[in-house]
């Protein structure tokens, strides 16, 4: 059945190509001459022609016919004049004198580099003609030309070479030598539009889309972790395609979130789903993770305001471009199939101490009761051996079990299936791709299924009207996400805390076989049976997304078009929660419907753009754009939940002792206006000035516009200062302001609600949150300067910046009196500063005829700093952990976020304090450290021997702080190994009492260290710094003479993705581990699913 549809899919993308092949004509002319009839058929056919002008008849012609065959037409035309015309290959036509196409041949050539390196993917073109091919994977090309006609062969790097096409029987052989100035390459900036990097004032970064997809991720936002200056890239621990957190030039905002994601040049939707939170929940994603990467030509990461500015207030945290695979003109159908197949294994970042095991003051279990008493405690006896009874009533060695870990969590595999077929004529090009993910958690029945469908096509109506279609199809199914953070139906939790002694096989199958009720294990319901989660829950969630652009465009010349987009991103959600019948904590152990939600986001942007390129001196340059855009963000939720399913396992409405209804609903629109004027003088100086004005529909009537003007300049000093070993030498400078508005809608005035009734009558409610009648849009204002140089033939790169920004009235909500009748308000008081550095440095450190050495390291230093909050208020707590007794907060004149946690309160003399019951006193809620790193980067090399390629990527991130819940737990229950000292003599802390004198209080270990972390919370905030071997791949590809007929090309790779820890300080986490994707949980670790160590195969074929 799948084969079947395969075929059907390819048949019907091949037919859609088929009818662009439009052979026919119809004509209507008056003292024309051959090169309009030429026109005439090019314009209404697939054909395209190769010609010398003064090889062409050169009387009038007259002509009135209707939908005849082009071939025919030509034929009737030509006969008996002495000039003939020839079909060569791929609707290419040859026109010209009889002498002159007998000599029209296939020219055969080889393309390599300096060092004889052969070179793919080199564009060879005829001469003032769009026809042409590209060089294979040997640099080899075949293209059929007229004696004595110019080839032209190009390639980015390299200078663009023409040669005549002699026919002489031997093939060409060309060597490309290396660009001296490779600013003159193509950069993708905003609105899509595509510019010279030479003229470009800003920093911008570019990841080629092959760099994603050997190594994946199933977000491939993960995939760009250490591979760009500036981004931060971090995740939620939370299985398949779980949401990312990315932050460009550290924390820009106190709401700072991701950046804008455009996809071919139409913004989409990169909400986050669900997140969990203290108290527990799953991740559900975000819209990054809905993007396949077979389909990603490249990224592009537009960093600062300059170039941001032009997608306005989305934007304020920058832009992250995604350009797609397309089909090539003129090229023939291409089949392309990736396969990638991977398995993931948890890895176990536990260090506890084993020499004590389960129990409960000192002592063992001694039968069932006792041992699900202390099912979480490791607060035992002595690790002896000897035969202990468990949870299951059955007996077990009382000895160090070190593998639950493994045991429970399964390794994973990952299957990924893509197809594409792609092509193009003269006129029209397509690309289509489907693609399979079958992505299982190392959590027992659960995963993630993905199916994506794209097309992508382009049609010239006209040599002047352009239209082109972008469409993809998602589909997500994911089965049973775990649950994060705290105990309730979080298998991992009981599996990472349980007891020193106690295996994880004693808790199967976690429920009683006779009524289907959850098995205790130990003294707190709200801490769910692992296996009870794995084998009871559901927690499944349906993504069904569409993303749509048309883009018509209209060249009024070579240098001047008028271009209009529609773009369309619509999601509809569906999601079922169920505490399953038999879950201990709830009523009656009837279980409960968490949620039966449907959701519906869809965001509609249109947009027209005039772009206008135009000479005004011989050394002056003036590239003129402006367009408006619009949009419309729509949201609606409809949710039911409930307790007590009376019928057991029946999950449905229904079937709900009660219920409960939420409908929600919002809509925002934004309406903008935008320009760019680019003046280039000599080609040395560039100076670009952009300006948007945006109105809100967020903001009160009276304050919904703002302008934002920006100004960027380049300074290509190397072409004036010409030293030997400089090839090219860039300064660019910018400064430029975006704008922003409340994170919500309906901030600005009062609204009622109503959910409930009294006896039939509507109860109204509104909100606690005081509505602002003056908020304004907030503003950043962003300055940066930075060098691009080139040295020894490009075998040396730097791309150096320096960034300072800030923010002004940033849009807080601010605590009121109660007197007043709300809780709070949202003002705009806010201010933060952001300045750092960014470094790129790349080298090409070997290279010869048939090996090459390629690195590069990136490094970015963040400073970030909180001005003012509200106006009064010193700080803002944000997020916490389960134990909750420590914070991650907002806090003036410290980085965003910090983590703020009581420290021991110590006297005058500088000590410890000790209480009446012998444990430490708390001191004062302190500002710990940002959960932020200042300092972060990677180092890539890449090595090519012959066939063979291998690339790894390490990362680094340093200067942040973790709040870890394990670390807590840690302590609460002896598993860390700074519990061990006196568990046998009890510890008399050191210190004194509130008098001064010295402490003598001695207190059993088992009550110590629980209430020390109680009151101590600075013991739970660790260094979360670490370095990382993220990623390998070792490939080999298949020489074309050793492959079947059947295909062009057949590569393999082993990969390799977080393969070790080469540094951490966190001794009993992953220091990536969280549980929430937003800032204000930045940093709070907190019984996630363990990191994992992945390593698989990809296949990639391409037929001929």
């Amino acid at each position: 059945m799948k084969l079947i549809r395969l075929l059907l899919l390819v048949l019907i993308f091949w037919s859609s190509k088929q009818g662009y092949c439009q052979t026919k004509v119809t004509l209507n002319l008056r003292h024309a001459t051959f090169e309009d009839v030429i026109n005439d058929i090019k314009s209404q056919t697939i054909y395209h022609f190769i010609y010398r002008p003064d090889q062409l008849p050169g009387w009038p012609i007259k002509l009135h016919i209707k939908n005849q065959e082009a071939l025919t037409l030509l034929h009737n035309i030509l006969m008996g004049t002495g000039y003939s015309f020839h079909v060569v290959s791929d609707n290419l036509i040859a026109i010209g004198a009889q002498r002159d196409t007998a000599q029209r041949l296939p020219i055969t050539g080889f393309v390599t580099d300096e060092n004889g390196n052969p070179l793919n993917k080199l564009s060879v073109r005829i001469t003032n003609n769009p026809y042409g091919t590209e060089t294979d994977e040997n640099g080899k090309f075949t293209i059929n030309a007229i004696k004595d006609s110019s080839l032209k062969i190009s390639g980015i790097g390299f200078i663009t070479q023409e040669v005549k096409a002699r026919i002489t029987g031997e093939a060409l052989k060309i060597v490309m030598l290396p660009a001296a100035n490779n600013l003159d390459e193509v950069v993708v900036t905003a609105l899509n539009i595509k510019k010279a990097d030479r003229k470009v004032g800003y920093s911008v970064s570019t990841i080629q889309g092959i760099d994603l997809t050997e190594a994946r991720e199933s977000n491939v936002a993960m995939s760009l972790e250490g591979q760009v200056a500036g981004l931060n890239v971090s995740g939620v621990n939370g299985g398949p395609a779980s949401s990312s957190r990315l932050l460009l030039r550290g924390a820009a905002s106190m709401s700072a979130g991701s950046p804008l994601l455009i996809l071919d040049g139409i913004p989409i939707d990169n909400t986050q789903r669900g997140a969990a939170n203290e108290y527990g929940g799953a991740d559900y994603g975000d819209g990054f993770s809905n993007i396949n990467p077979d389909d990603i030509e490249s990224i592009t990461v537009l960093k600062g305001s300059a170039a941001s500015a032009l997608y306005g207030a989305r934007a304020a945290n920058g832009v992250i471009l995604i350009t797609t695979k397309t089909g090539k003109k003129n090229s023939k159908t291409l089949i392309e199939y990736n396969l990638n197949l991977a398995y993931s294994q948890a890895v176990n970042n536990t260090d506890f101490q084993y020499v004590y095991g389960q129990g409960s003051q000192n002592q063992r279990p001694t039968d069932v009761a006792s041992a699900i008493a202390s099912g979480l405690l490791s607060w035992g006896q002595k690790l002896d051996g000897k035969p202990t009874i468990q949870f299951d009533g059955n007996l077990y060695p009382y000895s160090a079990v070190k593998n639950n870990i493994d045991q429970f969590y399964r390794i994973a595999p990952s299957l990924t299936n893509t197809i594409e077929v792609s092509g193009g004529s003269s006129k029209a090009t397509f690309r289509a791709s489907a693609s399979d993910l079958q992505d299982e958690s190392i959590v027992p029945n659960s995963g993630l299924n993905r199916k994506t469908f794209n097309l992508n096509t382009s049609y010239d109506i006209t040599d002047r009207l352009e239209f082109s279609f972008n469409g993809n199809y998602i589909y997500e199914f994911d089965k049973n996400r775990s649950y994060l953070s705290d105990g309730p139906m979080n298998p991992n939790y009981g599996i990472e805390l349980l007891a020193t002694s106690a295996n994880q096989a004693s808790l199967k199958p976690g429920y009683n076989p006779s009524n289907g009720n959850e098995s205790q294990w130990n003294s707190n319901v709200y801490i769910t049976n692992p296996y009870f989660a794995v084998s009871k829950q559901v927690d499944n969630s349906t993504r069904n997304r569409f993303i749509t652009a048309g883009i018509l465009k209209y060249k009024f010349s070579d240098h001047m078009y008028l271009q209009g987009r529609v773009g369309y991103d619509i999601s509809n959600d569906g999601l079922l929660n169920v505490l399953p019948t038999g879950t201990a904590f709830t009523v009656n152990e009837q279980g409960g419907l968490n949620g039966l939600s449907k959701s519906q986001t869809a965001e509609l942007n249109t947009d027209l753009l005039f772009v206008a390129e135009k000479e005004l001196a011989s050394n002056l340059d003036f590239d003129f754009s402006a367009g408006g855009n619009f949009r419309k963000r729509q949201y609606n939720l409809t949710e039911i939940s409930g307790s007590q399913f009376i019928t057991p396992y029946l999950y449905t409405p229904a079937n709900l002792v009660s219920i409960a209804t939420n409908y929600d609903v919002s809509e925002i629109v934004t309406e903008s206006a935008y320009y760019s004027a680019d003046v280039d003088f000599l080609h040395l100086l560039d100076i670009t000035a952009t300006g948007r004005y945006d109105v809100f529909s967020t903001l009160p009537a009276d304050n919904r516009g703002i302008f934002v003007p920006g100004i960027s300049a380049s300074f290509l000093f190397s072409d004036l200062l010409h030293l030997p070993q400089l090839n090219s030498g860039k300064f660019r400078i910018s400064y430029a302001k975006t704008s922003g508005e409340p994170s919500q809608p309906y901030t600005t005035q009062l609204y009622f609600t109503s959910n409930n009734t009294v006896n039939g009558i509507p109860l109204g409610s509104f909100s606690a949150e005081l509505p602002n009648y003056n908020l304004k849009p907030f503003t950043l204002n962003e300055f940066e300067t930075g060098v691009n140089l080139n040295f020894f033939q490009n075998r040396l790169g730097v791309d150096a910046t320096y960034f300072n920004r800030i923010t002004h009235n940033e849009i807080a909500n601010a605590q009121q009196s109660v007197a007043t009748g709300f809780t709070s308000a949202y003002v705009n008081v806010g201010k933060t500063k952001n300045t750092g550095i960014e470094l790129l440095l790349t080298g090409t450190l070997i290279k010869t005829a048939s090996f090459y050495w390629k690195t590069s390291i990136n490094f970015s230093q963040v400073h970030n700093v909180l001005l003012s909050i509200d106006g009064s208020s010193q700080y803002l707590l944000t997020g916490t952990y389960r134990p909750l007794n420590a914070n991650t907060a907002l806090v003036v004149g410290k980085s965003i976020t910090q983590i703020m946690a009581y420290d021991y309160k110590r006297n005058a003399a500088g000590q410890i304090v000790i209480g009446s019951d012998g444990i430490p006193e708390r001191g004062n809620l302190e500002a710990m450290g940002g959960t932020l790193p200042t300092s972060y980067g990677g180092f890539t090399n890449s090595f090519q021997y012959k066939r063979f390629n291998l690339s790894f990527l390490i990362d680094y991130k340093f200067g942040n702080k973790i709040l870890s819940a394990t670390e807590d737990y840690s302590y609460v229950y002896g598993l860390n190994k700074a519990t061990l000292p006196g568990r046998e003599t009890g510890i008399v802390a050191n210190g004194v009492n509130d008098n001064g004198q010295r402490n003598t209080i001695n207190v059993p270990a088992y009550t110590y260290y629980p209430d020390l972390a109680t009151n101590i919370s600075a013991l739970s905030v660790l260094n979360g710094s670490f370095i990382k071997f993220r990623q390998l791949v070792f490939g080999y590809e298949f020489p074309a003479q050793s492959l079947h007929s059947l295909f062009q090309a057949v590569s393999v790779s082993l990969v390799g993705r977080n393969l070790f820890t080469i540094l951490k300080y966190t001794k009993n986490i992953d220091p990536e581990s969280e549980f929430a994707p937003t800032l204000a949980y930045a940093g709070i670790e907190g019984e996630s699913l363990p990191g994992t160590r992945t390593i698989g195969l990809n296949f990639n074929f391409k037929f001929r």
